[in-house]
């Protein structure tokens, strides 16, 4: 069964806790896709009882007296959002045909060489029953954008009542599994941070996963991976259960938002050739494992692949960026995120935080450890969230009272876990520290210190945001916002419209007025560059012979990158305008790279 073409070749990809928590009732209408995170059920309950009154539907509250509460919420949320976007996609195609005033408004926003654009087109010059053509045109050739969900797959804590622990059913991911599996919602899970075995395991468990007898996926599996290695190892593993990962979503390593998962030195451009070159193969290998999996199951077996989607994202701003990875990449989709941070009528965001967000340089956006998961985080200075947590360290009362305790993964301190950003771990662990002041150097001690109290609550800040934007109380302890932009945003420096935004996408507009925006591949070179300096210096301790081969290995990945790099832009017609700025800056970070002197190992 042929996939549905969508009217946009551009996503909204999720974004913190918050940002995208509403995304689909603001864009979907417009055919525009995006991804909520359905990680932190209290904002999902409290985002169900505000919509539901904007809405005028029934509410029933779900506390956490009920057993099932996390899966249950999610799915009456989703439910809601599912019915919120068809009503507002019914009205719009009635809006479209009875007004040309709004469709011309409409067609200036889809992409130039759009099917559905030139047909709309066609109808307008051609006048006649304007208004029933349009209507049976728009009924055949207009969809919805998908309203598809996250689940950062790392987040799957065991939960308890009490000191007895519940079935791994009850686990955070899996909750949130089940809670999209019993909606209504016939879209995509996008799985991020990496592979969890027991998650991909429970799966099984729900039939819409798995091919009808027409060949159809009523809910699918989209991989986020950063490599082609790591998406054939996913996707196999899955296909050996009967299951088919529909999209893989390519993220740049570092030029994104949240968290970010560093490569070995794999700059994108390459991993994208490699899956342009063994597209194929990732297909017919998952196919087969299928195929044995379903006829073992006696479950339908299709006899062809089923269909299977190439996205990417990550520090695109340009259409002729976003061109050159459809073109060139034969990419489906290419993810817009940062920059829709900079419009209301996409994104869940409080008034302070966009205007600071408009405001940031290049110097505001940064690589934090405040993460309490220990991966580095994207991060923007002078946040309401640093400015509390810097008033409570001040005050030596550091750490978060740790009300949702997502996080709490930790499980030094006891098997229910603990959160690192919490005050009850930043105790101990200063306690422990105090201990060993006499034998450290002051600057050791500060260190080791900060190392402590830099970790944020996580699970607070980045939901703070809609609920200030929306006028919902925030109970509890005072943890301001924090919102985790990708490197990208510093080029965007106002609020905009959707109808911009998407103008910019399509090269119709243009929302950067900077002049000095780096090229996208150029971008992240000089970003794993300073990762790999970074790397280098901050050892404190003995180096390893195994730090110092990952050091080699990541050193020739980079050389090997800048060197596809130097073929691909001497050889091919794009960005002609920038080409030889593009082809120096190459040239220049290679010898940088080069000059980089890696430590040997010191046999005592």
């Amino acid at each position: 069964m042929t996939a549905i073409k969508p009217n946009h070749t551009f996503h909204i990809p999720v974004m913190g806790l918050a940002y995208t928590i509403d995304s689909p009732i603001r864009v979907a209408k417009y055919g525009i896709s995006s991804v909520v995170s359905i990680m932190d059920d209290e904002l999902i309950e409290k985002m169900n009882a505000f919509y539901s009154k904007k809405f005028n539907l029934p509410y029933y509250e779900i506390t956490q007296k009920i057993m099932d509460y996390r899966a249950d919420r999610i799915t009456s949320y989703l439910n809601l959002i599912d019915k919120i976007v068809k009503e507002k996609f019914k009205n719009f195609k009635i809006e479209l045909s009875e007004s040309k005033f709004e469709l011309e408004n409409f067609m200036a926003m889809l992409p130039n060489k759009s099917e559905l654009k030139l047909g709309l087109q066609n109808l307008l010059e051609d006048g006649f029953s304007f208004k029933e053509n349009v209507k049976d045109y728009l009924e055949s050739n207009l969809y919805p954008g998908d309203i598809d969900v996250n689940i950062m797959t790392k987040l799957d804590k065991d939960n308890f009542i009490k000191d007895e622990q519940l079935p791994i059913a009850f686990n955070d991911a899996h909750a949130a599994l089940r809670g999209f599996a019993n909606s209504t919602l016939e879209s995509s899970v996008v799985l991020s941070a990496g592979m969890n075995p027991r998650l991909y395991s429970y799966f099984e468990n729900f039939t819409a996963f798995f091919p009808d007898l027409n060949n159809r996926l009523r809910k699918k599996i989209t991989l986020k991976v950063s490599d082609f290695r790591s998406a054939m190892i996913q996707g196999n593993f899955l296909a050996k259960k009967g299951l088919w990962v529909s999209e893989y979503r390519i993220e740049s390593g570092l030029n994104c938002g949240g968290h970010a998962f560093a490569t070995d030195g794999y700059l994108l451009g390459p991993i994208l050739e490699e899956f342009k070159q063994k597209k194929e193969q990732l297909i017919q290998s998952a196919h087969d494992l299928m195929v044995k999996a379903l006829g073992q199951k006696e479950m339908h077996v299709p006899e062809q692949p089923l269909d299977l989607k190439i996205t990417v994202q990550g520090g695109v701003g340009t259409a002729e960026e976003h061109d050159f990875l459809l073109n060139y990449y034969n990419v489906d989709s290419v993810g817009w995120g940062s920059p829709f941070l900079l419009v209301p009528e996409a994104t869940s965001v409080d008034k302070d935080t966009r205007e600071l967000l408009a405001k940031a340089k290049e110097e505001d956006l940064y690589l934090s450890h405040i993460s309490p998961l220990g991966i580095p985080f994207n991060t923007l200075r002078g946040t309401t969230n640093e400015i509390f947590k810097q008033k409570r360290i001040q005050e030596s009362k550091a750490g978060s009272s740790c009300p949702k305790r997502f996080l709490a993964l930790s499980k030094e301190y006891g098997a229910k876990g603990i959160c690192t950003s919490s005050k009850k771990y930043q105790d101990l662990k200063l306690e422990e520290l105090l201990q060993q002041k006499e034998v450290l150097s002051a600057e050791i001690y500060e260190k080791k210190k900060n190392s402590i109290t830099e970790k944020a609550c996580l699970c607070v800040g980045l939901a703070n945001a809609s609920y200030l934007e929306n006028d919902i109380k925030i109970k509890g302890q005072a943890q301001g916002v924090i919102i985790c932009p990708g490197p990208n945003m510093a080029y965007f420096n106002q609020e905009v419209s959707l109808s911009e935004m998407v103008k910019h996408i399509y090269g119709n507009a243009s929302v950067v007025t900077v002049t000095d925006r780096p090229n996208l591949f150029v971008k992240e070179l000089k970003m794993y560059l300073d990762y790999l300096k970074n790397e280098i210096t901050a050892v404190s301790n003995e180096i390893t012979a195994a730090q110092i081969k990952k050091w080699h290995l990541f050193k020739n990945n980079l050389i090997e990158g800048i060197g596809y790099y130097e073929d691909l832009f001497s050889s091919g017609h794009f960005f002609e305008s920038t080409k030889k700025e593009i082809q120096s800056q190459f040239k220049g970070y290679k010898k940088e790279l080069i000059e980089i002197e890696i430590p040997e190992l010191v046999l005592v």
